[in-house]
């Protein structure tokens, strides 16, 4: 959300049911890489769906101010980057400021490390300026990254003094796709081979990415955990496919799930195996979700689904699928709410360290519509089949807690009203507009 963003209060009806099809905005990971490795490449990249809302919008502003040319991101237009090529970033005249964007601000973080001789500082809105940074500035700093800031380093404005790099074996201590993607960015330009080896394997969209435009990138293992980088090759630009965001699609995939009478199809979803914890979860609550005209897209999976109202059953979500659906968490403890039985959510301290405090805001929220909600340091317990009531809720300026609040309240009884809607702008824009209008 914008400083300058009116705050909305919006009311929310409960029942209904969802019918037709919608097409989610294009996936938000895949929209800041495609920018960012557009920018390093020699030659032009075109994007289409890439997805046109705050966030990207943070790492395009970015780009534009280190002298990367950027066409207009707008719902429809392609957007076309015309790179500098490896080394071409330019040192800005002012603060670059990446809004409410974590991705733009870690993934910067590792772009601008091995820029020799130049200087930059990152800074972005209050929420952004409270969230830890050092999980990425440690290990730049072991490939000889000079960054410095509040706390240690740990807290924006962050400012890089760009220093030759050089490659090594890193362990990263948490599975993170922001981590890996700002060792690998950072990689390009050091001296000898940059190797990251993750706990358990986070989403790959980098990696996909990187080589499609020409890197020499290698993953290793049976578990994909490890990741070889080679510096050397320049990267090409490339046309580039945005595919839906699952994690928006989550959303409509849980609704449909709870609000009886529901049929939807959510077309042009992508499904990277590194994204697909939310639907192997949904599945085993028992929720009936088909996968249709399966195809690939740019190199990425992509298809359509078609979910119907079904009964739901509690689940259990541990550590090993939290990478695979972290962002899906708010609203799949929406669809916990509504399944029968006490579902678990355990290993998922990572969402503490979201746009907010995840698991404390959805806990304190879905308490308000009367939902028996457990807080414990790293998940969620919940008793499932109590029934909701309407209550006044607000997003406390999250995107995925507005969206996934607007769900519970469907199968709330009563109206509910939603403080600083809003915020569903910074990866869905036109959220509000589709449920309108998918809402029967």
């Amino acid at each position: 959300m914008t400083a300058s963003a009116a705050v909305t209060s919006r009311p929310l009806s409960s029942g209904g049911r969802l019918r037709g099809r919608v097409r989610v905005p294009g996936d938000k990971s895949i929209s800041h890489r495609a920018l960012l490795l557009g920018a390093i490449a020699e030659g032009t990249t075109t994007i289409e769906g890439l997805l046109p809302a705050e966030d990207p919008l943070s790492t395009a502003a970015c780009l534009r101010a280190m002298g990367v040319t950027v066409s207009p991101i707008e719902v429809g237009l392609t957007v076309r980057v015309e790179g500098v090529g490896l080394d071409g970033l330019q040192e800005p005249n002012n603060v670059l400021d990446c809004g409410n964007s974590g991705t733009t601000m870690r993934l910067m973080l590792g772009l601008l490390a091995g820029r020799v001789g130049r200087h930059f500082v990152l800074t972005g809105d209050a929420s952004l300026r409270g969230r830890p940074m050092r999980r990425v500035g440690q290990p730049l700093e072991t490939m000889g990254a000079c960054i410095g800031g509040r706390d240690r380093a740990n807290l924006a404005p962050l400012a890089i003094e760009g220093r030759p790099l050089r490659g090594g074996v890193i362990g990263t201590p948490v599975a993170s796709a922001q981590v890996k993607s700002a060792i690998l960015l950072a990689g390009l330009t050091a001296e000898g081979t940059t190797t990251v080896i993750e706990p358990s394997r986070s989403r790959d969209h980098s990696e996909r990415m990187l080589r499609a435009f020409g890197a020499d990138l290698e993953v290793r293992g049976e578990l994909g955990r490890h990741v070889h980088l080679s510096p050397g090759p320049a990267l090409r630009g490339q046309e580039v496919v945005v595919p839906g965001d699952i994690s928006s699609a989550a959303f409509w995939l849980v609704a449909g799930s709870v609000l009886p009478g529901s049929e939807l199809v959510v077309e042009n979803v992508g499904l990277n195996p590194t994204r697909m914890g939310v639907l192997q979860v949904l599945r085993a609550m028992g929720a009936d979700i088909t996968v249709q005209r399966e195809r690939l897209v740019a190199g990425e999976p992509v298809a359509d689904l078609l979910v119907r109202h079904a009964p739901l059953e509690a689940c259990r979500i541990g550590s090993d699928l939290i990478p695979s659906l972290v962002d899906e968490i708010p609203v799949l403890a929406v669809a916990a709410c509504c399944a029968r039985g006490q579902s678990r959510i355990e290993g998922a301290a990572e969402l503490r360290v979201k746009e907010t405090d995840r698991l404390a805001v959805m806990s304190r929220q879905l308490e308000r519509l009367g939902a028996r909600v457990e807080e414990r340091p790293d998940g969620l317990l919940i008793e499932g089949g109590v029934p909701l009531r309407g209550a006044g809720l607000d997003s406390e300026t999250d995107h995925r807690v507005a969206m996934s609040l607007a769900v519970a309240a469907l199968v709330a009884s009563g109206e509910s009203r939603l403080e600083r809607s809003e915020a569903a702008a910074v990866s869905y824009p036109g959220f509000w507009t589709d449920l309108d209008r998918l809402l029967c």
